[in-house]
């Protein structure tokens, strides 16, 4: 007797056991519960709903979860901003995303991008793909915006910084969720820098920090790009993040043309003059016309680029012809040479320049037209923003070096 009363006091003992800590656990998760509520975080309704989503939504190569926090700028790129009533090109485009891209990274939030594109009407002409030695086109591409996955490969982007695009379904449920949390779900932010919403625990306690109350540009934000330690996006990125379409594509025209230099030679809205008040002509790149004309360019580029080689050039210059006398010297290649490729996968000419880019980014030697970093080889000495408008000059600078530093 003594021993089966001694085996049940054991058994009594266990149970006791495994019944306190079933009750700590209880507490623990109800404290949990609790901070997360009064810190700002889901209401139990709410959360169900995104429980739901989650569960239910088909994988991708990013899992969101139900902790996640989201950042949102607007519904198009620098909209609002001074370029709401039109668009600026894909390079302040891009400078812009990348700024927001940053603020994403900073936060440690999922960033809700534009799920479009505005495309700007002039950068957009159909010439630039099709154009030939004896002709060229003004039509344009009949579209106005284009889809951001067209453009970009939103899991590749991703694997950097978490995104997702603003008519998807998850965030229809954020922006619903948020909405019905009010002050504790999403705040309207205005005037506060990266570091203040970091540093700000409301911020930093929010489902989702909404920043279009700002009427900037979303680049203006990054005011500090021209210190090279603070950007944590280089300007390949974007360039490198290209959809797969178009990397494919970009691949084949690269195997194509084997061992191969580029240049970018831009024209076009570059060219732009206006008159002083004395009638004289004046433009912001005074060089510019003079140092992207053929004889200039093979000036330019002879120390770095051997006659004979393959030069594949991609411009907006829509003149028929213009770079005709760089075959004297190389083997000349455009984008409209490979139309077996890229007639089924361009679209508009955001997506075309960005295959151009891809090619030019592959040259084992690349002048661009303007110097971005030190290292770069450039057709142009004239700096990329000037606020300055000069005299144009269209002849050889007496002295004038003609080698890259």
């Amino acid at each position: 007797m003594a021993t089966i009363s001694r085996t049940q006091r054991s058994k009594s003992t266990l149970g006791s056991r495994r019944l306190v800590l079933l009750c700590i656990l209880a507490v623990a998760f109800l404290l949990f519960f609790s901070s997360v509520v009064s810190t700002g975080g889901l209401g139990l309704p709410y959360r169900k709903t995104l429980i739901g989503y989650f569960v239910k939504s088909p994988r991708s190569k990013r899992h969101h979860s139900l902790w996640d926090k989201y950042l949102y700028w607007g519904n198009r790129i620098d909209c609002p901003g001074k370029n709401c009533e039109t668009c600026a090109g894909l390079g302040h485009q891009e400078s812009s995303l990348r700024c927001a891209l940053e603020e994403a990274i900073f936060l440690n939030r999922t960033f809700v991008m534009p799920s479009r594109m505005c495309i700007n009407p002039i950068h957009n002409k159909k010439g630039i793909l099709n154009r030939s030695d004896n002709e060229t086109t003004e039509e344009s591409w009949e579209v106005s915006s284009c889809a951001m996955d067209t453009l970009y490969d939103i899991d590749l982007i991703s694997e950097k910084v978490p995104v997702i695009l603003d008519d998807s379904e998850t965030w229809h449920i954020v922006l619903s969720t948020s909405m019905k949390l009010r002050e504790r779900g999403v705040a309207h932010v205005y005037g506060a820098n990266r570091h203040e919403l970091n540093e700000t625990s409301h911020f930093a306690n929010l489902l989702l920090i909404n920043r279009t109350a700002s009427p900037l540009a979303w680049f203006v934000e990054c005011k500090d790009r021209s210190n090279r330690s603070a950007v944590m996006l280089p300007y390949s990125f974007l360039p490198n993040m290209a959809a797969s379409r178009l990397r494919d594509a970009a691949e084949k025209i690269k195997t194509q043309l084997g061992d191969y230099d580029a240049i970018h030679v831009r024209r076009g809205d570059k060219l732009k003059t206006r008159k002083d008040r004395f009638k004289v002509e004046r433009s912001q790149f005074p060089h510019l016309d003079r140092d992207t004309r053929p004889e200039f360019i093979m000036r330019r580029i002879q120390k770095q680029i051997p006659p004979g080689r393959t030069l594949f050039i991609g411009s907006n210059e829509r003149t028929p012809g213009f770079f005709s006398p760089l075959a004297t010297r190389y083997k000349v290649a455009y984008s409209s040479n490979f139309s077996e490729i890229l007639d089924s996968v361009i679209e508009n000419n955001y997506q075309l320049f960005m295959v151009e880019r891809l090619i030019m980014m592959g040259a084992k030697t690349f002048f661009k037209t303007f110097r971005e970093y030190e290292t770069d080889l450039t057709l142009t000495d004239d700096p990329k923003k000037n606020k300055n408008w000069e005299i144009p000059v269209y002849t050889m600078d007496e002295g004038k070096e003609e080698s890259n530093f």
